[in-house]
C-alpha cells in the first residue's frame, strides 16, 4: 500500500495547495486516492475532498485515541490505492511541548514517510542546515524526500538543488514555482471554502498542473509504499433509519466532520441536507442539525430568506430536536453583526452575535456537562476533549437562559459555560467530535427518537381529549408538544 505525508517547516508554507495538487494529480493518473487532514479543520478536508472526489477525513490527538485514529484511517483507506495525509503547522509544532501531539508523531504513528514542503522565498544555500536540522531532530521520522515550494527564477532553483544536494541525502521531489493562482484565499478562519467561490475547480486544476509539471510523482509513489500499520478496526454496526435529521449544507454551514455524518447515519439517522441561503422549508424530519461556517459573510442571504427562518423558528418552538454548533448558534440568534452591518436571523435564542475583530474563543477545550444537558446515553466523562474557533459573541443574552456546559478549558458563550438549552434545542460555540470518548452521534439520534415517541403520544392523547373539550387539535398538538419540550 501506498502513502505519504504531507508537511512542512512551519505554517502557511503551502502545504495545503501541494496536498490539494498531489490529490488531484494522482487522481488524474487514475489511482484512488484517500485524503486524510491531521487536527481539528473543517475547511482543508473540503479541498482534499473536492481534489480527489472522496470524503476527507480528521485524525486528531486531542479528541480520538491511538487506536481509532488507526481504525478511521484503515477504514478510509480500506478501497483506495493512495494515502495523502496533510499534517498540521509545521512539522514538529504542536501543543504538547515533547511532541507527542504533532504531525511527527502522525506521521510515525502510521508509518507514512514525510514529504517536506519548504517556502523557499529568500532562501538558497541556506535550505541545506535548514533540512539537516529537521533530518537529525527525531531519527525516527522518515523524511521521504522535499518538495521546493514558491521557487523564483530558474537560477535560484538552481542553487537550491545544489545545497541539498551537496550538504544532505534528501532527494528533491520536485519545485513549484510562485503563481496567485494556486492561492486560496483566506479570512478571519483560515481558507475560503469551495462552496463560497465559482473558482474552486479552477484553483484545484491550476493546482494539479503545477504538480503534473513540476513534482515527480513516479519518484514520490516510490517512496511512498511501505508495508502497512498493525490496524485492528473498531466495528460500528449499522441501523435502520428510523430518524431523518435535516442538516443545513451550503456556502453558510459546511463545518461537519465526514466521519460524525456516518455516525449520525450508523445510530439510525437518514440525512436530508438542505440549502438554508435558497430552500424556503425544511425537509420533513425529525430534528435539526446545523453546523459552524460562515453565516456572518452570508448574513445578507440568510435574513432575506425570511420564509425558512420563520419555519426553523416555529419548528423548535413547536419541539424539534435541534443541535447546533458555532455559526448554528449564530444564526438562530437574533441577529449577527458584521462589519457594521446587522442582519436578523431566526431569533430562537435570546441573543445577538457579535463579530469581533480578534478570536472570542480559539483552541482546544474540556467541557462538563451540567444537569441541564438534554440527550440521553452515558456522559462523556468529567471533561470533554472539542474545541472552538469564533470571531463572534454574544450579547444582549437573556439571564435566565440554562446551558448543558461548564467550561473546563476554553472560553464558550460567555468563559465559564457554553451550550444554550432551550426546550429540545443545544446551540454552542463548542465543536463535538464523535468518538469512543464521546458518542454524541447517538446520544443525539437517541434523542430526536425519544422526543419523536412523545410527540406520537402527545398526538394521540390530545386526539382523545379534542373528543370531551372540542379544542383545536393543531393548538392542543402544538401545545403538548412545547411541553414535551
Amino acid at each position: 500500500m501506498s502513502r505519504f505525508f504531507v508537511s512542512a517547516i512551519a505554517k502557511s508554507s503551502g502545504k495545503t495547495t501541494t496536498s490539494i495538487g498531489l490529490a488531484a494529480a494522482f487522481s488524474a493518473k487514475g489511482l484512488k486516492v484517500q485524503t486524510f487532514k491531521k487536527g481539528p479543520d473543517y475547511i482543508d478536508p473540503m479541498w482534499l475532498a473536492r481534489a480527489s472526489g472522496r470524503a476527507s477525513y480528521n485524525l486528531d490527538f486531542n479528541t480520538q485515541s491511538l487506536a481509532e485514529i488507526l481504525s478511521l484511517y484503515g477504514r478510509g483507506f480500506a478501497d483506495a490505492g493512495l494515502a495523502v495525509i496533510e499534517g498540521n503547522k509545521g512539522l514538529h509544532d504542536g501543543v504538547d511541548p515533547k511532541g507527542s501531539d504533532s504531525s511527527a508523531a502522525l506521521a510515525k504513528l502510521l508509518r507514512a514517510p514525510v514529504v517536506l514542503v519548504v517556502d523557499t522565498i529568500g532562501m538558497a544555500r541556506g535550505i541545506a542546515p535548514l533540512l539537516l536540522g529537521f533530518q537529525n531532530f527525531d531519527r525516527d521520522v522518515e523524511i521521504a524526500g522535499v518538495i521546493l515550494n514558491k521557487v523564483g527564477a530558474a537560477r535560484q532553483e538552481s542553487k537550491l538543488r545544489q545545497a541539498i544536494e551537496n550538504y544532505t541525502d534528501l532527494r528533491v521531489l520536485g519545485a513549484i514555482g510562485r503563481d496567485s493562482g494556486l492561492t486560496v484565499d483566506e479570512r478571519h478562519l483560515g481558507l475560503t471554502t469551495p462552496s463560497e467561490t465559482s473558482q474552486a475547480d479552477g484553483v484545484i486544476a491550476r493546482a494539479r498542473d503545477a504538480v503534473l509539471n513540476g513534482v515527480n510523482l513516479d519518484g514520490l509513489l516510490a517512496k511512498a509504499t511501505r508495508e502497512e500499520p498493525q490496524i485492528t478496526p473498531l466495528l460500528r454496526g449499522i441501523s435502520s433509519p428510523d430518524v431523518t435529521i435535516a442538516v443545513a449544507r451550503d456556502a453558510a454551514f459546511g463545518f461537519y466532520y465526514a466521519d460524525d455524518l456516518e455516525a449520525l447515519q450508523h445510530a439510525g439517522a437518514r440525512l436530508a441536507f438542505f440549502d438554508a441561503l435558497r430552500d424556503s422549508d425544511l425537509p420533513k424530519c425529525d430534528a435539526l442539525f446545523i453546523g459552524g461556517g460562515f453565516p456572518e459573510t452570508q448574513a445578507a442571504a440568510l435574513a432575506a430568506n425570511q420564509s425558512l427562518r420563520e419555519k426553523i423558528r416555529a419548528s423548535i418552538e413547536a419541539g424539534l430536536p435541534t443541535y447546533a454548533e458555532c455559526g448554528g448558534l449564530m444564526y438562530l440568534s437574533r441577529s449577527i453583526t458584521y462589519r457594521g452591518a446587522r442582519h436578523d436571523m431566526v431569533g430562537i435564542v435570546p441573543a445577538d452575535a457579535v463579530m469581533g475583530e480578534t478570536p472570542q474563543g480559539r483552541g482546544l477545550v474540556r467541557v462538563e456537562e451540567t444537569e441541564d444537558f438534554p440527550w440521553p446515553g452515558a456522559r462523556c466523562g468529567d471533561a470533554i476533549a472539542a474545541h472552538e474557533f469564533h470571531y463572534a459573541r454574544l450579547e444582549n443574552i437573556a439571564p435566565d437562559l440554562r446551558y448543558a456546559y461548564r467550561m473546563k478549558r476554553g472560553f464558550g458563550v460567555d468563559g465559564g459555560r457554553d451550550g444554550i438549552v432551550i426546550g429540545n434545542l443545544l446551540a454552542s460555540f463548542t465543536h463535538l467530535r464523535d468518538t469512543s470518548r464521546c458518542r454524541w452521534a447517538e446520544r443525539f439520534v437517541s434523542f430526536a427518537r425519544s422526543r419523536g415517541q412523545i410527540k406520537v403520544s402527545a398526538r394521540a392523547e390530545d386526539l382523545d381529549a379534542n373528543k370531551v373539550r372540542g379544542q383545536s387539535c393543531a393548538t392542543s398538538i402544538a401545545s403538548r408538544m412545547r411541553s414535551a419540550s
